[in-house]
């Protein structure tokens, strides 16, 4: 059976900056945050063994037609209700009047959009499953995750973090998770955690870039700006082009020559996760052009490869990225731009 993990959008080093630089109440919105994800994570382990029985329970006799999407949104109401049952929009639904349940359901297009009519991936599973997502869970929740069923939105606190569902690559990047967690099932530790989470930055900055028809070049290549607060002191969550410039306390190396050796976060995977994120950087820059079409293909087709297992490292993947480079478009410019891009973050390929 297939292990889920929650995945946070906001990484820990956030929420400590916090924690050490905000007011009093800052710092309690910050505590309180990471003390509820640690709780989630506890529930979603334990919810782990019944997650095949639901998604087969929920699943409809008749598949649904392909590239068709089905999106519904639920209201926690503030509460930590992640499973309410409150839904205030459907699918074919006109917009509300609450901006957090119109952007929520955009994310969630947008993000079967890319993976549909770019890779024909028929939603998170490939296999149309319905796109479910919560909206106001807690109250100044700082945070976004993936819980093995549907997407869950914390507002924010207002000064630090604001709404979250106003980044379309937040979504795209937890939608991402679900992606990585039907396929390769990345374990959630060390650098297959890392190459977890770079994944999801490197999909969740793919869709914020095919929703707005930017060029690699066009892109701003950064992860959560539009959620950052002005008391954070950032421009935003993580950079993709310069890991460790996003905000004032950003730790995220851009070289293995840095890589962090730590037992938090699940052994750094929020913070090495900038060296493959800097290497997608490079390869789509280094191509040009829409970076989806190229950059995204490679990395979509390395995430798919049966060689890419839990365990895998940063060199298994970086090699599994060349090999799906030299299959589509031989040894020539996109091949050369895989290599140099591994070799710019510490990573030699033979």
């Amino acid at each position: 059976m297939r292990k889920t993990c929650t995945c946070f959008f906001v990484q820990p080093a956030v929420l400590e900056h916090i924690v050490r630089t905000g007011t009093p109440e800052q710092r309690d919105i910050a505590l309180e945050t990471l003390g509820r994800d640690h709780s989630i994570r506890t529930v979603r382990l334990q919810n782990a063994l019944l997650s095949d029985f639901y998604q087969l329970r929920s699943r409809s006799l008749v598949e649904p037609t392909p590239g068709t999407i089905k999106r519904v949104i639920f209201d926690a109401e503030q509460s930590e209700n992640a499973e309410t049952t409150k839904v205030v929009w459907n699918e074919g639904d006109k917009a509300v009047a609450d901006p957090a349940v119109n952007e929520a359901a955009d994310g969630l297009g947008a993000t079967f959009r890319l993976y549909w009519e770019i890779y024909k991936r028929n939603s998170i599973d490939d296999r149309g499953r319905n796109l479910n997502a919560v909206v106001h869970y807690g109250k100044n929740y700082d945070n976004a995750f993936w819980n093995g069923s549907r997407m869950v939105f914390g507002d924010g606190d207002g000064e630090f973090l604001t709404r979250t569902t106003q980044g379309v690559d937040v979504i795209g990047h937890e939608l991402t998770h679900a992606v990585t967690e039907s396929t390769a099932n990345l374990a959630y530790t060390g650098q297959s955690g890392a190459l977890n989470e770079s994944i999801s930055d490197a999909f969740g900055s793919l869709v914020k870039q095919y929703a707005a028809g930017q060029t690699a070049d066009q892109a701003d290549w950064l992860i959560g700006d539009k959620i950052v607060g002005k008391a954070l002191k950032g421009k935003a969550l993580r950079s993709m082009a310069k890991p460790g410039t996003a905000f004032e306390g950003d730790n995220q190396p851009a070289h293995m020559d840095h890589y962090v050796k730590t037992t938090a976060d699940s052994g750094g995977v929020h913070t090495n996760s900038g060296i493959p994120n800097c290497a997608f950087y490079h390869v789509a820059m280094a191509i040009g052009g829409k970076a989806w079409e190229k950059a995204g293909l490679i990395w979509y087709d390395s995430l798919r490869d049966p060689r890419l297992t839990p365990d895998s490292n940063f060199q298994r993947f970086a090699q599994l990225t060349l090999r799906a480079a030299q299959h589509h478009f031989g040894a020539g410019a996109e091949s050369k731009a895989v290599t140099e891009a591994w070799k710019a973050v510490g990573i030699v390929l033979t």
